[in-house]
């Protein structure tokens, strides 16, 4: 069975695209792999966050994706901060990738924008990330479009790694979700459905209630000629309602236009379709939410089960390089 990992950031209110983009597959993954999924606290450090707010969401994180549909019977759920080797490895992947390739990786471009004040960690975060993956000899890594890059770097660092001292690492896959992979904003259809460069009419958030979802739909951009097609090119703005649907409904987004012939109607079973496949969701985060003692108790087995592995993999790599073992 082939070894799956993948990791969310507890950056607030996950939204459409963490959940159809990741979240949702990630569910499946769990019946065909040995899947670590992993609650990124770590990542949240290079931007400014308050501390309080920062153990809030990593909860709060780890409710959403128990009430999607991960199970600790399944999968192994962690919290990233609560496994040492994450830090540790990260600093032998340090030594081992180049400061071209961290200029290169468009995120720190985007979100750095040449400031000199930026934190070091927003440059060098995709060796986290690299630690994060091979700490777990992960074949397989579910990443969107704008991930790719990072785990180019990751196999890069892996392949360069095993050059110099030996075979240690496995070399990930990346797999790219086919349906709903890239979801996008509803005002901008142009760009990714974003909590932080997004706007809020564009983002619909998992936990919105209905009469959100609805007045955020209905708000969509489309086009002035009133023609349903999918058409990611000339009608974007469509395009993403069929996307939208065909994820909700678990359909061919590219053959729903057929059923539509107003953008009234269409918009009209977007709204239903979210807000009946959201309902189970929102319903069990609930749940989650009134006994968190419970919640804690599942995030410490899965740390001591990632832990178990992650060390090993440290170990293997620390002996490589050659360091004493205490």
């Amino acid at each position: 069975m082939a070894r799956v990992l993948s990791g969310i950031q507890p950056s607030g209110d996950l939204h459409l695209g963490n959940y159809f983009g990741a979240v949702r597959n990630w569910v499946q993954d769990q019946d065909v792999a040995d899947a670590y999924f992993c609650i990124v606290d770590l990542h949240a450090l290079t931007l400014s966050i308050d501390p309080e707010v920062l153990r809030r969401q990593t909860l709060d994180a780890a409710c959403v994706l128990l009430a999607a549909g991960l199970d600790p019977q399944r999968c192994t759920l962690f919290v990233q901060s609560h496994v040492p080797a994450h830090q540790q490895l990260t600093w032998l992947l340090e030594c081992t990738a180049t400061m071209g390739e961290l200029r290169r990786m468009t995120q720190f471009k985007d979100k750095g924008g040449g400031q000199e004040s930026v934190r070091v960690g927003l440059f060098t975060y995709p060796v986290l990330m690299a630690a994060d993956i091979l700490l777990y000899d992960a074949d397989q890594v579910p990443v969107g479009d704008d991930q790719r890059q990072h785990l180019e770097l990751t196999r890069e660092i892996a392949g360069r790694f095993n050059h110099r001292y030996g075979e240690t690492f496995t070399i990930p896959s990346a797999t790219i979700p086919k349906v709903g992979a890239r979801v996008m904003d509803l005002q901008a259809p142009e760009r990714k459905m974003s909590k932080s460069s997004g706007s809020p009419l564009g983002t619909v958030g998992i936990m919105d209630p209905p009469a959100e979802i609805i007045r955020k739909v209905k708000k969509a951009v489309t086009d002035t000629d009133g023609i349903v097609a999918w058409d990611p090119a000339g009608k974007p703005g469509v395009t993403n309602l069929l996307s939208l649907l065909g994820a909700a409904t678990g359909q061919d987004p590219t053959t729903l236009a057929e059923d539509y012939q107003r953008y009234g109607d269409l918009k009209g079973a977007v709204s239903e379709a979210l807000i009946e496949a959201l309902a189970p969701l929102q319903a069990r985060y609930a749940e989650l939410q009134a006994d968190l003692s419970g919640v804690i108790d599942i995030l410490r087995a899965g740390s001591d089960q990632a832990s178990s592995v992650a060390s090993s993999t440290y170990l293997r790599a620390a002996d490589a390089v050659g360091l004493l073992r205490p």
